[in-house]
């Protein structure tokens, strides 16, 4: 079933392929749509459209270092439902948007449900296979390559260590039962390399 219509999806993978992009590129929102899908199929969506625009338009702006990245893809996911799909909550979606601002920082109290899901789709690289995983850490270091190596050394340290502690590395169960034991071995191993 076609949930959206293809001139929003293009809309959107156009914003992806702004330069300086080595992670946070079409293929990421691939991959998390196909997350999007298997919580579909196993759990189901209560609001399926605003949950499949948030993960098409989370990172649609986005520039290492700047602190306002979800705010400007919210803005841009509002001009995009207004466009295109109307009776899609635009409230909810930039909500869901919104939320990513905070990886890392949330737990399963802190969000409802649908949204727990929705971040935890952004997420799951966390849990991948070993080598994809891999893949997304150098992905990440060269979006960062403008920043001094020693810094972003340290501030992807605490980040990832931050996300190690943290009683739970996913918000919902779904991704929780799934991935963490996977995600918590990535995290060591890459922290202790």
């Amino acid at each position: 079933m076609e949930l959206l219509p293809s001139e929003m999806v293009n809309e959107a993978r156009a914003a992806y392929a702004s330069p300086g992009r080595a992670y946070h590129t079409w293929e990421h929102v691939e991959e998390v749509l196909s997350r999007w899908d298997e919580v579909a199929r196993d759990v189901g969506w209560h609001q399926p459209r605003e949950t499949r625009v948030a993960l098409l338009y989370h990172d649609a702006v986005y520039v290492p270092g700047r602190h306002d990245n979800e705010e400007a893809s919210a803005l841009l996911s509002r001009g995009a439902i207004a466009r295109h799909t109307p009776d899609v909550d635009a409230a909810r979606v930039a909500e869901l948007i919104l939320l990513t601002a905070k990886h890392g920082k949330l737990g399963p109290a802190d969000v409802d449900a649908e949204a727990a899901l929705f971040l935890d789709c952004d997420m799951a690289i966390l849990g991948s296979e070993r080598a994809r995983f891999d893949a997304y850490e150098r992905a990440i270091a060269v979006e960062y390559s403008s920043v001094p190596p020693d810094l972003y050394a340290a501030g992807r340290r605490r980040f990832l260590e931050t996300l190690l502690q943290a009683p739970r590395i996913f918000c919902s169960d779904y991704f929780h039962a799934r991935l963490d034991a996977p995600a918590r071995d990535n995290l060591r191993r890459v922290l202790h390399a």
